[in-house]
């Protein structure tokens, strides 16, 4: 196991042990070892001790390789006096003040834990609503979004970053317009990525320049009518101006729901990948994909990969057994479907190993292809584990009753997989490298993380087309796009924001196609991008059936996390 100068950084301050003293006590093998042994600990619930042994090598061995990584708080927590090892849920928030604060009460014990939460809003009367109990008058659902992001901000997750929400409002509510704009103000909802809930009704009406009527959540009484064209311009326009709100599409993803009889899904995890019903958690992890890549032959190697599918579905079903679940609802629910969520990173790094640009039909039909055979067989390892363990309790009331035995009613997620990619030293989920050399800011309590992409530059070493003004270039850049290198090898290495809209989008519902959950995909737009790019990556993106999406135009923020180039007058790490 290599660990990255970088991966070090994150791990000693993230995911480490330390003591009393902040001093760290472990080192990243013993962490894979803690996290092994206590996730193995499931086997004993169905065999034996001989069981839990086998499986307990198993999974250390593809997390010290670095193939496979569960998501941060089960590497944080597992085998510590905090048990909590979900990354994602969703809360439901009734419109009463009891309700709303059980809810905010719940949401801080998970942020703490190091989880997030998603939540839709649409349930609260409108602001100026007429409140019996009281004689008085609702505030509206986005003042009470501001007291959740507020009680957000003084609480970290798991004590190490802070937490993370989703904001859903349904485009039929009341107060929309209000929450379509809410944070023009870079100051407000700090905390939340909010996200309109579309239907396919109001895209109908936007197509036939129509009238959308904005209904009394209660009563669903008529309480104004607006034009659905005029709505859908003031959206499009905040995004462009600073990436909210991005979409989520509501029926797309109930037509998906594998369990329609226990209630509609209302809302999604804080980046979208997983959609969940109230009191809902799931369990992710992904695997490194560019490991599975013949060095000589530049195939991928199925067999292997499957192995690996085989074990890290099986990891994560034992994470949904031993999991400390904070409330009784959650526990009912999660144990109810055994959701599940494994995706990949390394999708750049891999594409870049067989050559294939990312803005190519080629690279979206291996995305297919190789989504198709995960998807395919975490369904058969799934069903493997429902012979040995039985199927979720709600097997019955889901799609699969009564012809497919199933562990778990969701497999496959495709996660930003934001820190655990720089554990394992490749890109991010199936994002195109943001650049060549980059920084990240605000990641690690102000710290800024710097790197150059090594395949980038092995690559330019055995095509012997290194030189040091090349790098000059990269480094201050972070591009290749304004040097003499050849134009094969500029479009191999082209970064996320030279690469068009549409391209981003094909891998998105390339790899949707075949992922039981959604797929957490930022459309990157240059600064030069128009209002009209966001338009039309938004209708495209519910003409092709994701179930969501969400933009981001370079420099529309005054903060952002990714920045080209590292600004730097040397490029020490390429002379090693």
């Amino acid at each position: 196991m290599e660990i990255s100068a970088n991966a070090h950084t994150v791990l000693k301050s993230r995911y480490l042990l330390k003591d009393t003293g902040g001093h760290v006590i472990e080192t990243p093998q013993q962490l894979f070892k803690r996290v092994a042994l206590h996730i193995a600990k499931a086997e004993l619930e169905f065999g034996g001790a001989s069981d839990a042994e086998k499986w307990e090598k198993k999974f250390f061995q593809e997390m010290n390789d670095l193939k496979f990584l569960p998501n941060s708080p089960t590497l944080m927590n597992a085998g510590t006096s905090s048990g909590q090892l979900s990354a994602c849920f969703v809360l439901p928030v009734e419109d009463t003040m009891e309700g709303i604060f059980t809810t905010l009460k719940n949401a801080a014990l998970i942020h703490q834990s190091g989880g997030g939460t998603g939540f839709n809003f649409s349930s609260l009367r409108p602001y100026g609503d007429f409140i019996s109990a009281n004689s008085g008058n609702s505030s509206g659902p986005v003042s009470f979004m501001k007291i959740f992001d507020a009680a957000t901000g003084n609480i970290k997750q798991g004590g190490k970053r802070r937490g993370a929400n989703m904001g859903i409002l349904n485009i039929d509510h009341p107060d929309i317009e209000e929450f379509i704009h809410v944070k023009k103000d870079e100051k407000e909802l700090k905390n939340f990525n909010i996200s309109v809930g579309m239907f396919d009704s109001f895209m109908k009406a936007l197509s036939t320049n129509g009238d959308w009527e904005l209904k009394h959540p209660t009563s669903r009484k008529v309480v104004k009518k607006v034009k659905a064209q005029d709505f859908w311009n003031k959206i499009v326009q905040n995004a462009w101006a600073g990436g909210d709100p991005g979409l989520i599409f509501l029926d797309t993803i109930n037509q998906a729901n594998p369990t329609p009889a226990l209630g509609s899904i209302l809302s999604t995890n804080p980046c979208g990948e997983v959609p969940l019903l109230s009191y809902e958690a799931c369990n992710l992890g992904s695997l490194d994909v560019s490991k599975f890549i013949n060095e000589v032959s530049k195939e991928i190697e199925w067999k292997e990969l499957e192995d690996s599918i085989n074990t890290a579905i099986r990891f994560l079903d034992n994470v949904v057994e031993i999991n400390d679940y904070m409330l009784p609802e959650i526990r009912t629910v999660v144990k109810g479907n055994r959701k599940i969520g494994l995706g990949v990173m390394g999708w750049a790094d891999l594409l870049m190993f067989k050559e294939i640009p990312y803005a190519s039909d080629e690279a979206v039909l291996l995305g297919k292809k190789l989504m198709k055979f995960m998807n395919e067989k975490s369904a058969e390892a799934s069903t493997l584990l429902a012979k040995d363990r039985g199927v979720f309790k709600n097997w019955e009331k889901s799609i699969y009753y009564p012809n497919k035995p199933m562990r778990n009613a969701t497999r496959t997620s495709i996660a930003p997989t934001g820190t655990i990619s720089i554990i394992a030293n490749v890109s991010s989920s199936i994002e195109p490298l943001f650049a060549l050399a980059n920084r990240r800011e605000n990641v690690l309590d102000k710290e800024t993380l710097s790197e150059v992409n090594s395949t980038f530059v092995n690559y330019l070493k055995q095509k012997k087309l290194f030189s040091e003004e090349i790098m000059e270039h990269v480094l201050i850049h972070g591009t290749i796009a304004n040097t003499s290198l050849p134009v094969n090898v500029k479009n191999l290495f082209k970064t996320a924001l030279e690469i068009e809209p549409v391209w981003h989008l094909k891998h998105q519902l390339a790899f949707q196609e075949f992922t039981d959950n959604a797929v957490s995909k930022t459309i990157n737009l240059p600064q030069s991008a128009t209002v009209s790019d966001v338009n039309d990556a938004y209708l495209m993106a519910w003409k092709k059936k994701a179930k969501g999406i969400t933009v981001f135009r370079y420099g529309s923020k005054h903060e952002q996390i990714l920045h080209q180039g590292i600004q730097q007058n040397s490029c020490k790490v390429c002379k090693e």
